[in-house]
């Protein structure tokens, strides 16, 4: 579903064509000549079809509303130079660029030292690829690796995460949303209030909520996708049924998850989607998606398999694909694979599919 798969059926065409045999210059006999010019013809034709899927493509990626962005999160202390390793976080990315990279990546939070992912994701998908991260609960002052008391959170803050929408007051970098093609995103900040980034374990403040209702409220866009590092509602991996953060994640403030909730559901967001247990789920409640896109980390987190989930849009469609690696000594990335389509169905219907 990324970007370069989308032209293997042009080269396909193109096989096909070159398969039948025909001659390549033209004879003396009529049989040879006619044989030439229905040759001639029908490349003619391909070339046509060719040039043709080749601007449809282009056209998908920049005009018509079809691309791909992906998420990875809980990557923690396990990617930068001391494990440049296909072993740990670099795996994950490398199987992104293998797949074709995306539009950008979403990182619903627990990236400290953000310093280190932004060196892994460079260093593999190049220095202008675009990286939208959030706070998790380990960006905290204290609760995470960091060269001084609070200086993930101060990274943050000083990063360029390009034209957004800038949050409420106590978090107005880290807290944004922005356009893309005809999808709106919003990436939250759960540990704000109006007197700052780090105030709160996983919440949806008073502050914070007013703020999403309004910027919700003044959206159009086609799909909305909504990003904040605890689940509202913690699930067992898809695969292995590990639970983690159960009542320890939104869920512990009930009454405002559920508001929160509610305020989703009636602005018509397609997928809430975070991190924080390391297990992939992805569950329908109340006509909303919530996506837990597991951790990257790769053999940093042998507890569950190691995840990303590319995120396809496409008109009015929405289509998520976990892709899981099992720990099988080569990271891949291709051992257990999840789809799940965000528009158009009522129950949680993962298909899985696993390899080798």
């Amino acid at each position: 579903m990324l970007k370069n798969k989308q032209w293997q059926g042009s080269s396909e065409r193109v096989q096909a064509s070159e398969a039948h045999g025909w001659d390549s210059q033209p004879g003396s006999s009529p049989h040879v000549l006619a044989r030439w010019a229905a040759s001639a013809l029908l490349a003619g034709i391909v070339l046509v079809g060719l040039l043709w899927c080749i601007s449809r493509s282009a056209l998908a990626q920049e005009g018509d509303g079809s691309f791909t962005f992906v998420v990875t999160a809980d990557v923690m202390d396990f990617a930068g130079p001391s494990y440049d390793s296909s072993s740990y976080f670099r795996g994950a990315v490398e199987a992104i660029d293998g797949l074709g990279g995306g539009a950008f990546m979403v990182s619903p939070g627990d990236v400290a030292p953000p310093s280190g992912v932004l060196w892994t994701i460079t260093r593999t998908l190049g220095p202008t690829y675009a990286w939208y991260p959030a706070v998790g609960n380990h960006e905290l002052p204290g609760a995470g690796d960091e060269p001084y008391h609070g200086a993930n959170v101060d990274w943050l803050n000083g990063y360029d995460y390009g034209a957004v929408n800038a949050g409420p007051a106590g978090c107005p970098t880290t807290t944004y949303s922005f356009d893309y093609e005809n999808a709106h995103f919003v990436v939250l900040n759960e540990y704000c209030d109006e007197s700052g980034d780090d105030v709160r374990d996983g919440d949806v403040s008073d502050h914070v909520y007013n703020w999403l209702a309004d910027d919700l409220s003044a959206t159009g866009q086609a799909h909305v996708f909504v990003f904040g590092h605890e689940p509202a509602y913690p699930q067992p991996d898809a695969d292995n049924g590990r639970l983690r953060h159960l009542g320890e994640s939104l869920d512990k403030h009930p009454a405002r998850r559920d508001r929160f909730w509610a305020l989703l559901q009636d602005e018509g967001v397609v997928a809430y989607v975070c991190g924080h247990t390391h297990n992939y789920s992805a569950v329908r409640v109340d006509g909303v998606w919530q996506v837990d896109v597991g951790h990257a980390r790769g053999v940093g987190d042998t507890g569950a398999p190691s995840t990303f989930v590319a995120v396809h849009v496409d008109g009015d469609v929405a289509t998520f694909h976990a892709y899981r690696d099992v720990h099988d000594g080569t990271y891949d990335y291709d051992d257990v694979t999840h789809t799940v389509v965000g528009r158009g169905v009522t129950v949680y219907l993962p298909v899985v599919e696993c390899r080798g």
